[in-house]
Order: C-alpha cells, then sequence, then structure tokens
C-alpha cells in the first residue's frame, strides 16, 4: 500500500491532547492504526499522554523542540526517533523558531 500525504487534507487539531496551538496533520486511518505527517509551528505542542492501548513512533524529519518521555525531557531535531511503548506518557514540544515535522505512527496492540 502507498500512502500519499500530498493528496490527502489537512486536519488542523486545536489544543491536541491538551497541547499549546495546533496540531496540523495529514492522517491515514485504517479502522486500528494511524500513520501522519505532522506539523508544529512554533509554540505548539502536543499534550502529554499515555498510549493506553497503542504505542507510537515518530521520525523527526524537519526542525527541533522537546519531548517529555515519562517525566524525563529531552531534545530532540531533525533525523532522531521516537518512541513511546504501550502504556507509557509523552509529549512533543516546538520550542524553536521554525516549524517542526515528524511522520508518526500509532499502532492498536
Amino acid at each position: 500500500m502507498i500512502i500519499r500525504f500530498d493528496e490527502m487534507d489537512l486536519t488542523v487539531l486545536p489544543g491536541f491532547k491538551g497541547g499549546e496551538k495546533e496540531y496540523r496533520a495529514k492522517m491515514f486511518f485504517d479502522g486500528s492504526n494511524r500513520i501522519m505527517k505532522g506539523l508544529l509551528i512554533p509554540g505548539a505542542s502536543i499534550g502529554m499522554h499515555t498510549h493506553e492501548d497503542s504505542s507510537e513512533t515518530i521520525f523527526i524529519t524537519r526542525g527541533c523542540g522537546i519531548t517529555i518521555e515519562d517525566g524525563q525531557t529531552r531534545k530532540v531535531a531533525q533525523g532522531d526517533c521516537l518512541y513511546c511503548p504501550k502504556g507509557h506518557t509523552h509529549s512533543l514540544i516546538n520550542d524553536s523558531d521554525s516549524d517542526l515535522e515528524f511522520y508518526a505512527v500509532v499502532p492498536m496492540q
């Protein structure tokens, strides 16, 4: 299967998971699993949340920011791959002056 994000509608989610500003994404959803191309503008964030029945893998393609994983804060940048296992908590924050772009995969488990 080929997923063509350029052919998808953009979804804008204000305050996603309790975050700041908005999360902009093009999303594929097959009823169980999500694959997304996401963007956080400067100052935007995905709020802290726990993956109760899924995990998440995020690959940063442009920009930088910070992630908070189970209470631990780390800097992230282009080329980093983040993994949040099922049962764990995380957030993604764009604390920079440029856009933070990434791909995310959230498989149900």
